[in-house]
């Protein structure tokens, strides 16, 4: 039988197994249902047999009718105010990419740090980790990818390099970028979905609400201690990389730039744009809700979304974003991330965290290092 059909059947199959067995003792019999969800949703997010966010659909049609929570419950995750946060920061990020000022920002960061080879790596890795802040990790590696490849290649050309740490260079930079655009997302709440799906499960269970800014105060820390211990070990410790400096890959950054020109009227009005909402995710509690009290990160995201719609080109013909260019925004993510906040309401309406919880209790018998390692282990997995 074919893979494809085999998982496909799997899935459901685990399911329907739920509804005719007996839950384990004190399980409840809707957190049993839900479990058998789970795993559906599980075997096909895994195998990729349909989209994942065909996948994060199910919870619509499952939930209700196995009383796990209602359509009212169920739908309001696919609308919670955390993935309007994520609509405003996606169309934020499309305009930046679609007008070219991200790679002006990278091009100049590099420039100003490189030099000799570690400082060229920390400069993509700076970049990379800025860039990966606000816009998707993917795409920020997939932007910074095409940059890396033509400094590699003018470091190839550079007669005082001898092969083997060109080659050596090379696969330092590309890890870089990768690992850079991972330690990056941890920075901001729309860095990377899994944060946004934390920040809307305590806020939904606890009541806490963790603003912008809060989590900048810890993500942008680690996240900047990550970067340099990156750094540290993949020059020093992986690749140990001398301090031979690379003139052709500087040059080649100064001809990307001086091939973009001056930084035109669109990229000024953007940066302006994108200046003022970080500005304002920062110091909106004690700015703007002392005139306007509820307004929160999702309709600062949302409004600068809007701006961008109506601040005009240039050449006053278009403005700086149209429609067609916010429909490429990545809407699965966003139904993911319903699917995801449904099944955390789920877990607690059924009481099958209290179970898992009961179930793990050995744990708390360990050291905190333990029980910090394996949740932190369990939860990457998981993503």
């Amino acid at each position: 039988m074919n893979k494809s059909i085999l998982y496909k059947i799997i899935g459901p199959l685990l399911f329907l197994s739920t509804l005719f067995l007996n839950p384990p003792d004190e399980m409840t019999e809707n957190g049993f249902r839900l479990l058998g969800i789970i795993l559906w949703m599980a075997v096909w997010w895994i195998s990729e047999v349909v989209p994942i966010a065909v996948t994060a659909l199910l919870p619509i049609i499952l939930f209700p009718s196995t009383n796990v929570l209602n359509i009212q419950e169920t739908g309001s995750n696919y609308g919670h105010k955390y993935i309007f946060l994520f609509i405003g920061g996606f169309i934020l990020a499309n305009a930046i990419q679609k007008w070219n000022l991200h790679k002006r920002i990278a091009l100049n960061i590099i420039l100003r740090l490189g030099g000799s080879n570690d400082k060229i790596i920390l400069g993509f890795m700076l970049a990379t980790g800025f860039l990966s802040m606000w816009i998707s990790n993917t795409a920020t590696t997939v932007m910074m990818l095409p940059i890396a490849l033509s400094v590699i290649n003018q470091v190839k050309d550079h007669p005082d390099t001898l092969k083997n740490e060109n080659k050596i260079f090379g696969k330092a930079l590309m890890l870089a970028v990768a690992y850079s655009a991972s330690a990056g997302g941890i920075a901001t709440l729309i860095g990377t979905p899994p944060n946004l799906i934390f920040a809307g499960f305590v806020q939904d269970n606890f009541n806490i609400e963790i603003s912008f800014f809060q989590w900048m105060k810890i993500g942008l820390p680690v996240s900047i201690i990550l970067m340099f211990f990156i750094w540290w070990f993949l020059t020093k410790v992986a690749f140990k990389l001398n301090k031979v400096g690379f003139p052709g890959g500087k040059n080649e950054i100064k001809r990307l730039l001086k091939d973009m020109g001056g930084i035109s009227n669109e990229e000024k009005k953007i940066l302006f744009v994108f200046t003022i909402t970080i500005l304002c995710w920062i110091f909106r509690k004690n700015t703007i809700n002392l005139l306007i009290p509820n307004f929160d990160d999702s309709m600062i995201a949302i409004s600068s979304a809007i701006i961008l719609f109506i601040l005009p080109s240039k050449t006053n013909k278009e403005p700086l974003m149209k429609w067609k260019d916010a429909v490429s925004i990545p809407w699965g993510i966003l139904l993911l991330f319903g699917g995801g906040l449904s099944i955390a309401k789920g877990f607690q309406a059924t009481g099958l965290d209290n179970w898992i919880g009961e179930q793990l209790t050995f744990i708390s018998f360990s050291s905190a290092f333990i029980v910090i390692l394996t949740i932190s282990c369990g939860g990457k997995l998981s993503y």
